[in-house]
């Protein structure tokens, strides 16, 4: 048995009698100082599918401990990310300069797109990077809320609606179904600004 599967096996015992609440703690625990990928997602969906009517509220417990979790990094990004940053193994100035860039370029879809991908995605170093590089506390809430939230989500509905099938199918395909997501993030985002400035425009004209 793979060791993540194991895992999830054991935590769904122990969290279980704790429904949403031991899941928001999970994501407290893998969005922080701890990793443990996929396991949150397999749990999540697990619940779903033992108990459908509760699917909304485990999706959003889940979120809400991502969000706790990820607050926490980034505060400690705030208060010294950037020095953090330059002690990671291969962070080059020139890299760090390019990460800073992008933040400024990009914003809150700099938060989003890593929360919809896959490990081994280093989303902890995007959450440090938008504390250390001036990310504001209310832009970062919303590209969490709405990163995790389409996962979790997406997640929660697919269990409902297909059973185990679903828990199987989302393994198999993990990153293709985060890269589709950030895709359509990116795209729905490029068409949103595309219309605002034609609005702006005309309005000027």
């Amino acid at each position: 048995m793979p060791i993540f599967e194991t895992i999830s096996v054991w935590l769904k015992e122990v969290l279980l009698p704790y429904g949403g609440f031991g899941l928001m703690l999970l994501a407290v625990c893998d969005s922080s100082f701890v990793s443990l990928p996929e396991v949150n997602d397999i749990l999540l969906m697990t619940f779903s599918i033992s108990n459908p009517g509760g699917m909304v509220t485990y999706a959003t417990l889940t979120t809400l401990g991502s969000l706790i979790g990820c607050a926490l990094l980034y505060g400690v990004g705030r208060k010294g990310g950037e020095a953090f940053l330059r002690r990671t193994p291969r962070m080059t100035d020139d890299k760090l300069v390019r990460i800073q860039n992008w933040y400024r370029r990009h914003g809150v879809l700099a938060v989003i797109i890593p929360s919809l991908l896959p490990p081994p995605t280093p989303f902890k170093i995007f959450v440090l990077s938008a504390g250390a590089f001036g990310i504001s506390w209310p832009k970062f809430i919303a590209a969490v809320v709405v990163g995790r939230g389409i996962r979790y989500f997406s997640e929660g509905i697919l269990a409902v609606i297909y059973g185990p099938a679903a828990i199987e199918f989302v393994r198999q395909n993990y990153g293709m179904i985060g890269l589709g997501m950030a895709i359509l993030i990116v795209a729905s985002a490029v068409v949103y600004f595309f219309f605002a400035r034609r609005r702006i425009r005309s309005s000027e004209a």
